[in-house]
């Protein structure tokens, strides 16, 4: 059965939000002191108790009151509302060009094998002359 037949599928919910954390199973019954079956098994019920909602709100790092109000219909509604100056502003503009920055980072490296290659040179160098001295 999808979300949309049963709303209140409290494990489905608690599966989203660790989706959206992008977090596995395993970490989250890690966090839980249990294991990745357990985890599945709680996500596949359709009701939880409250001391354990409360266990894996903490673990995922929201409120019992968001595990248990989750949709993906007011996920999406609440990103696409960034315009609301209510909020704040929100500047989500890069300020630089990643092509430029790959760029600084292919002459950085360019400049780092130089020196490398230019101290090897010179410890061969350095070998050269130890030998001829002999």
């Amino acid at each position: 059965m999808s979300t949309l037949t049963k709303p209140n599928h409290i494990g489905r919910k608690i599966s989203r939000i660790r989706e959206l954390r992008d977090m596995k199973q395993e970490a989250l019954a890690q966090a839980l002191g249990t294991n990745q079956q357990a985890i599945s098994a709680l996500e596949n019920s359709e009701t939880i108790s409250d001391e354990k909602l409360i266990e894996v709100a903490k673990a995922l790092g929201v409120s019992v009151e968001a595990l248990k109000n989750f949709s993906d219909e007011a996920a999406i509604n609440y990103f696409n509302n960034f315009t609301d100056s209510s909020a704040g502003t929100f500047n989500n503009h890069c300020t630089f060009n990643p092509l430029d920055k790959l760029m600084e980072s292919v002459e950085e490296n360019k400049k780092l094998y130089e020196r490398l290659l230019k101290a090897e040179q010179d410890k061969i160098e350095y070998l050269e002359k130890l030998l001829k001295e002999k």
